[in-house]
């Protein structure tokens, strides 16, 4: 008996020491998954947002087109409203899908700022649909979506811990006198 006890210490070492282990491995582990889960929603939460992005810019680029058809903008390829509305209709079909996405998987914050921009594109299109000439008017509208998307892109860099980015403010084209 008296060898046993006096293995017992080291036996008792053996044994913290195995427990001691596998409590590292677990938590260590733990702490892999949790990585690793967090890398993939963001992986999913920047496709959602940056599918977002497109899909509006898709609606901008088509008002853009019809704009300079008015004489509103100085786009280099103008397009009635009659050959756009076809487009228009099937880039707003998409905007739909991909904003659901947006509402499931992205932040308040850039849900609410890209809530703002779609707004702005939405009274650019019905500005567009009301055949509006007005050259300032549209300036104030270019402006107000150019500042819709600079804060979603805000919101989208903030939720995914990026450093801040170009502003994406490029000087505007003059409108050619009509």
């Amino acid at each position: 008996m008296t060898a046993f006890l006096q293995q017992l210490p080291a036996l008792l070492g053996v044994v913290v020491g195995a427990l001691g282990s596998y409590a590292a491995v677990v938590r260590s582990d733990r702490a892999r998954f949790r990585r690793e889960r967090s890398a993939r929603w963001e992986e999913r939460r920047l496709s959602v947002y940056s599918d977002y992005a497109r899909t509006l810019k898709a609606s901008v680029n088509l008002t853009y087109r019809v704009a300079a058809h008015f004489g509103n903008d100085p786009h280099p390829h103008p397009m009635s409203p009659q050959e756009a509305e076809p487009l228009l209709a099937q880039a707003t079909d998409r905007r739909d899908p991909s904003g659901e996405a947006l509402i499931m998987l992205g932040s308040r914050d850039a849900v609410e700022r890209a809530r703002v921009w779609v707004r702005v594109v939405m009274d650019m299109e019905r500005f567009l649909r009301d055949g509006t000439h007005d050259p300032q008017a549209w300036q104030a509208l270019l402006e107000r979506q150019r500042a819709g998307r600079e804060g979603y892109y805000t919101a989208v860099r903030e939720d995914l811990d990026l450093p801040p980015g170009h502003s994406a403010r490029w000087p505007a084209l003059p409108v050619p006198p009509s």
